[in-house]
């Protein structure tokens, strides 16, 4: 199979999601290859690119076993997982959010709609927990949140049916991605370009500059057996250092920052595609 890069009509992401790279993809697709067999993407989120691509055969991971147990019940289960969103749509309201946000229990699918819910609800769109893994995003402000988009997940799900999902450290990608039929897009948490944007809370593991240091090591380890890697990240001295010492080309990429307190501080800023090919 040859992925085609451009297409009249693909999914979207069903997940509202913090950094998605929907709006990006345009500018992505000059850098992308045009020929491999099988897709990974091990910080699956909400999932931007795979969606675009619609590759047949795909293997997505992410730690977040939350987020890995909604891709398997939009997979397996989508018109179960409807249903339940459709009572999480008739029942929202303020108190009902966080009343959702405060009970962690219940089945697969039950927690799948809970995620759904509380995703489509929050502030932003953000995924964040405490200490405890708790999450903990506050009511967003919307009049009437597309609770259940039926249409987009049974899309994806159609999409998703031959595509292997599990939860899993990105490391291991190593195991499976082992040829030049092979792209591996990674979109991992961006190192912090201020003091101030140092982002953490996605998982209890912290993203720091090892673990950057870690991912550099798996795609040069990828890189060397002949499979294809992207990586997006920001634009920072660090990372540009990192992926330059194993000869990766850095591309730049313009993008829109929409999550600050301060709204002035919203608007465009450079980030990085790199690439091993």
């Amino acid at each position: 199979m040859v992925s085609e890069i451009s297409k009249e009509t693909c999914s979207r992401p069903f997940l509202k999601w913090a950094g998605g790279k929907s709006r990006l993809i345009q500018q992505y697709i000059p850098y992308l290859p045009k020929n491999y067999q099988n897709y990974y993407e091990p910080f699956l989120g909400g999932g931007a690119l795979f969606f675009y691509l619609q590759p047949r055969r795909a293997f997505l991971t992410d730690i977040n076993g939350e987020l890995i147990n909604v891709y398997c019940c939009v997979r397996d289960h989508v018109e179960e997982l409807i249903c339940l969103l459709k009572e999480h749509k008739l029942r929202h309201n303020k108190d009902y959010y966080y009343s959702v946000r405060a009970d962690s229990g219940g089945s697969a699918l039950e927690k799948a709609a809970r995620f759904i819910y509380l995703n489509k609800t929050c502030y932003n769109g953000l995924y964040r927990v405490n200490s405890q893994g708790k999450f903990n995003v506050p009511l967003g402000r919307y009049a009437n949140p597309n609770i259940c988009p039926e249409d987009l997940l049974r899309a994806a799900s159609a999409i998703l049916h031959t595509s292997e999902i599990q939860q899993s450290d990105f490391a291991n990608i190593l195991n499976y991605a082992t040829s030049c039929d092979d792209f591996v897009f990674c979109d991992p948490p961006y190192h912090p370009i201020s003091s101030t944007s140092y982002f953490t809370s996605y998982h209890q593991t912290i993203f720091d500059a090892r673990k950057q240091e870690k991912l550099r090591d798996v795609c040069a380890e990828l890189a060397s057996i002949g499979v294809k890697v992207a990586v997006c990240n920001s634009d920072s001295d660090f990372i540009i250092d990192l992926y330059q010492e194993i000869g990766f080309k850095i591309h730049k990429i313009v993008a829109a920052r929409s999550i600050n307190s301060n709204t002035q501080k919203r608007g465009l800023i450079s980030e990085l595609l790199i690439t091993s090919y």
